[in-house]
């Protein structure tokens, strides 16, 4: 998301926002840069918190927005204070309140970037010819791409490698010469979903979830641990992973 806060950045300091036109260019683009800079970081953080809360989507939208009412205030003070330095000027409190409304709809606008940005996770199902339920997972075209030593094993996660990908399972892993995205399309027959960018996991392999240093993973029979990309998490909570 590095790219919102560059184009940002540019757009405003060639638009001449808040009158910065005092300024060269290149010091317009840095100012604009680095209070975009923590203005995303704060979007960041208000998401992440936004995450965390297993509530409808109505409720959701007003949570978003008192976190970006209360969020832009501390935001207000830094842009006050970067802006009165960067011209120059003393720093009169009276002005505080002249910043608080742009930056409510900088912070808000990132926050929305960002929560749009969560993408659906690829999800397979059982299903046997008829379009039904099927009782088992033997319909998965991947399963035949099983080592002999793992077949009749069942089917745990799959992770991307390179080229490869890891099939891990209740005999143990192995490395199968296949592109992930191609693995997605041969999983159909298995209950699961893409919770990373180079993770599937089967619904049933799933044991638990925990945190540690700031990121979500399910823990998988066996003891595997496969992370949760953010851009999946609310998704896979409404669903019930998490």
């Amino acid at each position: 998301m590095l790219v919102v806060p560059l184009v940002a950045a540019a757009f405003l300091s060639l638009t001449d926002a808040f009158d910065l036109h005092v300024l060269p260019l290149a010091e317009r683009f840095f100012y604009w840069l680095v209070l975009l800079a923590i203005g995303q970081s704060a979007s960041v953080l208000i998401r992440g918190s936004l995450d965390r809360m297993p509530i409808s989507r109505a409720r959701l939208v007003l949570a978003g927005i008192l976190r970006c009412v209360l969020g832009s205030l501390p935001m207000t003070v830094a842009v006050w204070l970067l802006t009165s330095l960067a011209l120059s000027q003393p720093l009169r409190i009276a002005r505080l309140p002249d910043f608080y409304l742009p930056v409510l709809v900088v912070t808000a606008a990132m926050v929305a970037i960002n929560l749009l940005a969560q993408r659906r996770p690829v999800e397979t199902h059982r299903t046997n010819s008829d379009g039904e339920a099927a009782t088992g997972a033997g319909a998965a075209p991947i399963l035949a791409r099983l080592p002999p030593r793992l077949k009749g094993a069942t089917l745990y996660a799959v992770e991307a490698e390179d080229h490869y990908i890891r099939l891990h399972t209740s005999a143990g892993s192995d490395l199968v010469l296949l592109r992930f995205a191609d693995a997605l399309t041969e999983l159909r027959g298995i209950e699961g979903a893409q919770i990373h960018r180079s993770w599937w996991v089967a619904r049933d392999a799933v044991e638990t979830s925990h945190r540690a240093d700031g990121k979500l993973f399910l823990v998988l029979h066996g003891g595997v641990k496969a992370p949760v990309s953010r851009s999946y998490t609310r998704v896979l909570r409404a669903q019930g992973w998490l």
